[in-house]
């Protein structure tokens, strides 16, 4: 098929943008957003478009068949081998409008769904019942039903409820020349007949798939090997009359190959009341997959592997969860679930099953009932397709070869020679999976972004499938194979049955619009490739990038495509998409604009680029991703570089020079606060509100009669400290010091309660943030320097603490700090302490208050992200107050963003996504704790006059109470 031309190009979104409801997009941006997935593959589409309806579909296709365009069908973009990107074609995204759960039929089980219905969403409409979606792969909080389908994709309870083609009840489908029908499940001689009489192209259809697989039966029934796990090429079995000439269950792994989906009904399965999990522990991957036959039957719900290097991986990528803890010795653990009506009923059924792993001498065993501590668990299984990408020693790997699968009893003996040839090699990798179905999940350390390392990535590839091969395998278990492995089915089954996925395609598709390239006449598996191995030309930058080497392009590379940032419902991670939904201002959809802003093809205009900046806008440099995403892409830090570089020696936005430069502007307020005040509150407040780049419709703040610093002068002078008491130095932050001093008076009342003598740096201090989060590197460098000399300045010794009020403040001098200054900044750093570590750590058996009030915590996103938040826990505790924290992520004010003029819509819409509707829902004798300045300030203004107090505030309050 002829590639379109640019004019086509043109034509056909003016024709699109006219008729759909939908979005059309045909930018440089939104292109290179939708060129990924999660492989190591990149197409540059020609268009995205996001259908609003089934109608939007259909007019969509038969656009694209009149310009001879290519058609992809996308849901979350989490596809491994690259089925959900295509050169030159129009994507379609389901996921963004076509998401509904239908109906849910609780007598027949079943539920009816569109294709872009995410699976989590799913399982909540079904879960009322009692019911839920046998398939859990680990990307469920964002990937779709149809894409399951595409992929045909499992999860780890599969040996209970089998892959997504055994769960499937109806296909609503349309095919590439407009034809709509529904395929269902196994079918009668009768029925079969009958459907060889519909009129047109639905019975012609049908007529050729009845003699295509009449005429074929002795090659496909030699031709396929019988596994529980094998989604390579097409399930052309399911066509056997043995197997009720299944056509849901053919269509299911064709990868968007053979016809669109608008449409979905679904087998639902009974979910088991209680369940218990059996964790064992075994000296090798080998030794726990030889385990795993003589443990399947009796019946566990999952037998998942994971090995040590995996737990390696975790810790070298954050601090140590607690679950791990649990782990029994070894170096390699079976999670073994089990399930019953009661808990009693799955403890027993545990019970046996501990009892068999204990048969092998070498094995250790642990066994827990206790919920909280198996989701924890689970969560460090679910997190493994984002930590492997790195490796315990730093190193980057990458899919390729990532889920071949092999008769469960010969899974021992293949991991043993995958590994032997990876030592071949020189290759390392992290292998887990579903031992329990012979699945192992692999990524490796190919040399992609060397010139050398498209050789030997194909090297490796085409020997370990004639690896997997010669122990019967398959070389895809759950994710298909795309662009990444369908050039190697020739290696897995015979010529004749590749010349049947050929017709199976053209009988379906014959015009080849649907995804070409991806399963038929295949691309090579060496081509394409996303890495840059030579770029352009070196951009500068700015900032070190200590943990990737100082590259850029190594540190936007971190993003594979996991797609946790688009999980709407829970954590920091990513607000901006959270309020927008637009992939673009996701996590992942700006680290692919960096990377190919670096790359210099789709987006050539470097550090000037309009559509990087357009994407970055509306990034909150809330850290959420640097902690959240399992691969910690950090994107506030890539947003600082970017404007630096952006705007050097440009002019800059307003409020890059009203809100960046505020702290100046509040020393100069504080001269004459009064003043001040009668100004913002006059008309000439609007004024000023436009000429800073303010929206409207924010609130500007109250002045106070006096800064923190100056009161501290006084207190001082009236109350000298006692005589030994140990020193602490508390930073005056710019907010707190010149708009909300009261929260640093209490730290004060509190911290001297404790016995300690609070002093402050010799000067005025600041922490750049503001510099820094517009970009101002040089400011933000110069304004730290200085704040460094007043802090040597005190006159207390070098390892005394500093204690700062607002985590934003604190968490730069913590993490941002060493960044800008080097070696120079490391020591404050390391002194640095919020108010409740400093507490919990220095002050651990002193009495506090008792709080017996209910309250409710908004943790900021920097705390979340940087400082943590378990000594704010315990001090909680040690108050008695009975505190619950929201899941509200950022409260979408994020220093100077809500206020920017442009941003407050997005603002409000994350605030209004979960804090909101917390804080007014609270009683009226709640308190509201957020230790943040933008938070509280975010609750000031937009929850109807509720206030949040600081964790100091409120324990001050208590003494004074107390008092």
């Amino acid at each position: 098929m002829s590639r379109p031309s640019a004019a086509p190009g043109a034509e056909l979104a003016r024709e699109l943008a006219a008729v759909l409801r939908g979005e059309v997009r045909f930018g440089a941006a939104e292109r290179t957003v939708y060129s990924h997935d999660a492989s190591n593959y990149r197409h540059l589409p020609l268009g995205v478009v996001k259908p609003a309806d089934p109608d939007d579909v259909r007019t969509a296709l038969a656009l694209c068949r009149r310009y001879g365009v290519p058609v992809v069908a996308r849901g979350a973009g989490t596809s491994i081998g690259g089925q959900a990107i295509g050169p030159g074609a129009m994507v379609l995204d389901f996921r963004r409008h076509l998401g509904s759960v239908l109906e849910i039929d609780p007598q027949a089980r079943t539920a009816r769904v569109q294709p872009g219905t995410v699976l989590d969403d799913l399982q909540r409409a079904a879960r009322p019942y009692g019911l839920r979606f046998g398939p859990d792969p680990s990307t469920h909080s964002r990937c779709t039903i149809g894409g399951m389908i595409g992929n045909d994709s499992c999860g780890a309870h599969s040996l209970a409820w089998g892959r997504t083609a055994d769960n499937v009840e109806q296909l609503e489908l349309l095919l590439a020349d407009g034809t709509e029908l529904t395929v269902g499940g196994r079918l009668t001689g009768a029925e079969r007949a009958a459907l060889r009489e519909a009129p047109g192209r639905v019975g012609e259809l049908h007529t050729r798939l009845q003699e295509f697989t009449d005429r074929n039966l002795a090659v496909i029934r030699q031709g396929m090997p019988q596994l529980p796990r094998r989604t390579s090429g097409y399930p052309l079995d399911a066509l056997l009359p043995e197997h009720g000439h299944d056509l849901a269950r053919a269509l299911t792994g064709t990868e968007g190959t053979c016809a669109l989906l608008l449409g979905v009904t679904v087998r639902l399965v009974e979910v088991p009341p209680a369940r218990a999990l059996v964790v064992a522990g075994y000296p090798d991957e080998g030794a726990a997959a030889d385990a795993v036959p003589a443990l399947l039957p009796y019946g566990p719900l999952t037998a998942e592997g994971m090995s040590a290097d995996l737990i390696a991986a975790l810790l070298a990528a954050g601090p140590r969860p607690p679950a791990l803890d649990r782990l029994p010795a070894g170096q390699c653990w079976l999670f073994l679930e089990t399930g019953g009506a009661t808990a009693l009923e799955a403890y027993q059924a545990a019970r046996r099953l501990a009892d068999a792993v204990r048969r092998e001498r070498s094995a250790a065993v642990a066994l827990v009932t206790d919920p909280v501590e198996q989701r924890q668990l689970w969560a460090v299984r679910e997190a493994g397709a984002g930590i492997v990408t790195r490796l315990p020693g730093g190193g980057e790997a990458w899919p390729g070869w990532e889920d071949s699968a092999v008769p469960p009893e010969r899974l021992g003996d293949y991991l043993r020679a995958l590994r032997a040839l990876l030592r071949r090699h020189g290759l390392r990798g992290v292998p887990y999976g579903h031992f329990g179905d012979g699945c192992v999940h692999l990524r490796i350390d190919f040399p992609l972004d060397r010139p050398q390392g498209a050789p030997v990535f194909r090297e490796f590839l085409e020997q370990a499938a004639d690896l997997a091969v010669s122990h019967g395998g398959s070389l895809s278990g759950e994710h298909g194979d795309g662009q990444a492995r369908a050039e190697l089915l020739p290696r897995m089954y015979p010529p004749e049955v590749i010349a049947l996925f050929g017709e199976f395609k053209r009988i379906w598709d014959p015009e080849n619009l649907l995804n070409p390239g991806a399963l038929v006449d295949p691309r090579p598996l060496d081509a394409d490739l996303r890495f840059v191995t030579s770029p352009r030309r070196p951009l500068p930058l700015a900032l070190p990038y200590e943990q990737d080497g100082g590259s850029l392009v190594k540190a936007v590379h971190r993003c594979v495509g996991v797609a946790k940032c688009v999980d709407p419902t829970t954590g920091v991670m990513c607000p901006s998409y959270m309020a927008t939904g637009e992939e673009r201002h996701s996590t992942r959809g700006r680290a692919r604009l960096l990377a190919e802003m670096l790359r210099g093809e789709a987006i050539p205009d470097g550090w000037r680029s309009a559509e990087v900046r357009e994407a970055l806008d509306l990034c909150l440099s809330c850290k959420g991703c640097a902690s959240d995403c399992p691969v910690h892409v950090d994107m506030a830090t890539y947003k600082t570089e970017f404007l630096y570089q952006h705007y050097r020696r440009r002019p800059r936005p307003l409020s890059h020079y009203s809100m960046g430069w505020l702290p100046l502007w509040l020393r100069a307020v504080a001269l004459a606060p009064g003043a001040a005040n009668s100004l913002v509150r006059s008309p000439a407040g609007a004024l000023l509100k436009r000429l800073g780049g303010i929206d409207r419709r924010r609130v500007l703040p109250v002045f106070p009669p006096e800064t923190f610093t100056h009161w501290y002068r006084r207190h001082r002078a009236a109350h000298p400290a006692p005589a030994g008491a140990r020193p602490v130095v508390l930073w005056p932050d710019t907010f707190s010091n010149h708009l909300q001093p009261n929260v640093l008076r209490s730290a004060v009342e509190v911290l001297e309660h404790l016995g300690f003598d609070v002093r402050l740096p010799e000067g005025p201090v600041c922490c750049g943030l503001t510099w820094y989060s517009t970009g101002q590197l040089g400011t933000a460098r110069r304004a730290l320097r200085r704040s460094l000399g007043a802090l040597a300045a005190t006159g207390v010794p070098a390892d005394t603490p500093v204690v700062g009020l607002d985590p934003s403040c604190t968490a730069t001098l913590r993490e941002d700090l060493p960044r800008l200054l080097g070696a120079d900044g490391r020591p404050p750093s390391e002194r640095t302490r919020t108010f409740a570590e400093f507490i919990d750590e220095h002050a651990p058996d002193a009495p506090l208050p008792r709080v017996r009030l209910d309250a409710v915590t908004q943790t900021h996103c920097h705390q979340h992200a940087v400082l943590g938040s378990a000594a704010d826990r315990r001090v909680e505790a040690r108050l008695g107050l009975h505190n619950r924290v929201l899941d509200s992520g950022c409260c979408g004010l994020a220093g100077n963003f809500g206020f920017e003029r442009g941003h407050f819509e997005v603002s409000e819409a994350i605030a209004e996504r979960v804090l909101l509707p917390e804080v007014r829902a609270a009683g009226p004798d709640t308190v509201v704790l957020a230790d943040g300045f933008s938070c509280r300030t975010q609750i000031a203004q937009l929850a109807d006059g509720r206030r949040a107090l600081h964790l100091a505030e409120l324990i001050a309050r208590e003494l004074r109470a107390d008092g």
